[in-house]
């Protein structure tokens, strides 16, 4: 696998060390994955569509090395664009675990689609244990229902574009929380970090965005 590494984030993320992963890591069975995915339409989309050929891409020793000297404490987010390492719905335990290592002390946090396999919940499982935050990411509030029925990890979910309000709820009577930094100007993930608490009582909502909008409106319409 290949990353990017970079000190500091977007408008979304704010002033937070951000990295990205080759396309090859995301897994055919997201719902996004032909049609609606945010990485490939905001402007970091190409460059992030051509990391295996650009000057900037490193490997998983270079990257842990970056994350290792991070401050401790440090927020940081996983992927703004690609999934935890390995191609398509393989999970790399071994790159996994580096990564979660090179995070000890740190605030790294993420989200996948890589959970259809046994093997990989219960790898996802163990980097939440060990202070890693990876959030599993459902197309609508069934699956997130139905995630959270699976195992202890915690779950995002997409909602739709209409969805404006602070808390909302699942079928089965779950608490979603709208992103704060989609319905507040001035919050970032740096001054958030909800994402980042595994331990966390909620879900976190991510109404649908981007130039791809319409697609994602569609699969979280499903059940909200």
């Amino acid at each position: 696998m290949l990353y990017t590494f970079a000190l500091t984030g977007n408008k979304k993320t704010g002033p937070i060390p951000i990295t990205k992963t080759e396309r090859a890591s995301c897994p055919r069975s997201c719902a996004l994955y032909n049609n609606g995915c945010y990485a490939e339409n905001h402007h970091g989309g190409r460059h992030w569509l051509a990391m295996p050929v650009a000057a900037t891409s490193i490997n998983i020793i270079e990257l842990c090395e970056r994350i290792k000297r991070l401050p401790k404490g440090q927020l940081w987010r996983h992927n703004t664009a690609g999934d935890l390492p390995g191609v398509n719905e393989e999970l790399d335990a071994t790159q996994l675990d580096m990564i979660v290592a090179a995070n000890r002390g740190k605030r790294g946090f993420t989200y996948t689609h890589k959970y259809n396999h046994a093997d990989n919940i219960e790898l996802i499982e163990a980097a939440n244990k060990d202070g890693f935050t990876i959030n599993l990411s459902a197309n609508n509030a069934e699956e997130a229902d139905a995630l959270s029925d699976l195992t202890s990890c915690p779950v995002v979910v997409v909602l739709p574009t209409k969805a404006t309000a602070k808390h909302y709820k699942t079928p089965e009577g779950r608490d979603i929380v709208t992103c704060p930094a989609a319905i507040h100007t001035d919050i970032t993930c740096a001054t958030c970090g909800i994402c980042a608490d595994a331990k966390r009582s909620f879900i976190v909502g991510f109404p649908a965005h981007g130039t791809r909008k319409k697609r994602a409106n569609e699969i979280a319409c499903a059940n909200i």
